[in-house]
């Protein structure tokens, strides 16, 4: 997969390791389940880490924990299953998690501009993606009706503007 940061292609300075792998010197990502089991060792390495959620595991899990890591990878099992969004959100409102928020799955063009609303950064997108096609659709909503976490003004809050 190739990854998406800032509207372009980045190299990924992360691993996903496997949760009986052996860990590479830097940038690690593991399970939930291997950073409950082998949490002290692993933030004991002091190296740049990550943990990957499924849809079904909220942020909350990580607890302080969310403040210590360098990216949560939040998984898209199929198109249709939106609950990557609510943790997305509830990472950067709520918890105030200032890392890299990465998308993974298979996820569609036209989620693009929502998953960038609610505060994912990072896209991994398959190799035959553009970054002219990752462009298009961030700039698919010209404006927008609900408040989230890119705090973009909505169209009530520009009605609202244009009357005082």
């Amino acid at each position: 997969m190739a990854l998406i940061k800032n509207g372009a292609f980045v190299e990924d300075h992360f691993q996903t390791v496997a949760d009986d792998a052996a860990l590479p010197e830097n940038g690690t990502i593991v399970s939930l389940a291997r950073f409950q089991t082998e949490r002290e060792s692993l933030l004991a390495r002091n190296a740049p880490l990550g943990v990957r959620l499924q849809s079904s595991q909220s942020p909350e899990v990580l607890g302080d924990d969310v403040h210590r890591l360098s990216v949560i990878v939040l998984e898209f099992p199929k198109f249709r299953d939106g609950r990557a969004f609510s943790w997305a959100r509830m990472l950067r409102t709520r918890l105030g998690f200032k890392g890299e928020i990465r998308a993974t799955g298979p996820f569609l063009y036209d989620q693009l501009a929502f998953m960038a609303r609610t505060g994912f950064d990072a896209f991994e997108v398959r190799e035959s993606f553009t970054e002219a096609e990752f462009a298009r659709a961030m700039g698919e909503m010209t404006y927008v009706y609900q408040p989230s976490a890119d705090g973009r003004p909505t169209i009530r809050d520009l009605r609202a503007r244009a009357h005082t």
